[in-house]
C-alpha cells in the first residue's frame, strides 16, 4: 500500500503491528526515447507490487539522485552527492520517528549506490535500525534473468524499456546501436558524453517483446520481495 493512501493514524496503527517500510529512490534523467522518469517509475512500482500482498507501506519516490554525466540532456536532473545523501538522511529520520525499524531503500538508479554506505552508516548510528539498499535490476535472480534473455542489457537500451516506461509519441528505433565505449564515456565532461552517447542509450537493441519483459519483471517484483521477507539484521 501506498503511504499516499494512508493517514496518520493508519501509519501509527501499522507499525504497531509491522515495522517495515519502502523509500523507493530513482532518478529524472535522458533514458534516449523513453521517458525522463524511467528510473523512478521503476523503483516505485517494483516496490508498491512486491509490497502489496505482505500489507507493507511504500513511501512517494525520490524522484531525483545523481546523474551529473547525463547534464548535457535537456531534462535530466541530478542533486550533488552531499544534497542526495542529506535527503535521504532526513527522510529516514521521520520515517524512523515514525515507529519503522526495518527499511527496504530500492534503487531504480545506479547512480544512487552513495545511499548504499550511507544506509550502514545510518545503522551505525542507530543500532535498532535494519536497512537494505536493494538496486532491484541488478539482484541476483533479476540480474541472472537479464543475462539469459541478452546480456547487452544497459541504460536506455531494451532492459528499461517496459510498456510503462515508453512514450506513446516516441517509438523505439528499429535497429540496433554499437555499444557504448564507457571508459571514453566517464572520462569526458558531460558535454563530450553527449557527443559520444548521442541518442543517449549504451547500446544494444531497443526493444524486446512485452513477454519477455514481463518475465523480467515478475523476477525483479519476486526478488524485492524476496527482500521485504527477511532475514533483517538482528531479527
Amino acid at each position: 500500500m501506498k503511504i499516499a493512501e494512508m493517514n496518520w493514524s493508519d501509519v501509527e496503527d501499522q507499525v504497531a503491528k509491522d515495522d517495515r517500510c519502502i523509500l523507493p529512490i530513482g532518478s529524472t534523467e535522458q533514458h534516449a526515447q523513453l521517458s525522463l522518469c524511467v528510473d523512478m517509475i521503476l523503483a516505485e512500482r517494483v516496490s508498491v507490487e512486491a509490497a502489496e500482498p505482505l500489507g507493507i507501506p511504500v513511501y512517494p519516490v525520490i524522484p531525483y539522485g545523481l546523474a551529473p554525466y547525463f547534464g548535457a540532456y535537456p531534462g535530466t536532473v541530478s542533486l550533488k552527492v552531499e544534497t542526495l545523501l542529506a535527503l535521504v538522511r532526513d527522510v529516514v529520520a521521520s520515517i524512523t520517528r515514525a515507529g519503522f525499524r526495518r527499511i527496504l531503500i530500492v534503487s531504480g538508479h545506479g547512480g544512487n549506490a552513495p545511499v548504499g554506505a550511507l544506509a550502514s552508516e545510518l545503522m551505525l548510528e542507530e543500532p535498532r535500525l535494519s536497512i537494505k539498499f536493494h538496486e532491484w535490476w541488478k539482484a541476483p535472480a533479476t540480474w541472472a534473468a537479464m543475462q539469459e534473455i541478452d546480456p547487452t542489457g544497459s541504460h536506455a537500451n531494451w532492459m528499461e524499456n517496459f510498456p510503462w516506461t515508453r512514450l506513446p509519441h516516441a517509438p523505439a528505433p528499429n535497429s540496433i546501436k554499437d555499444r557504448l565505449d564507457t571508459v571514453r564515456f566517464k572520462a569526458g565532461a558531460p558535454e563530450a558524453g553527449r557527443e559520444i552517447l548521442g541518442d543517449g542509450s549504451f547500446g544494444g537493441v531497443y526493444q524486446k517483446d512485452d513477454a519477455t519483459m514481463l518475465r523480467l519483471w515478475e523476477a525483479g517484483v519476486a526478488e524485492t520481495r524476496a527482500a521485504l521477507e527477511g532475514p533483517w539484521g538482528g531479527r
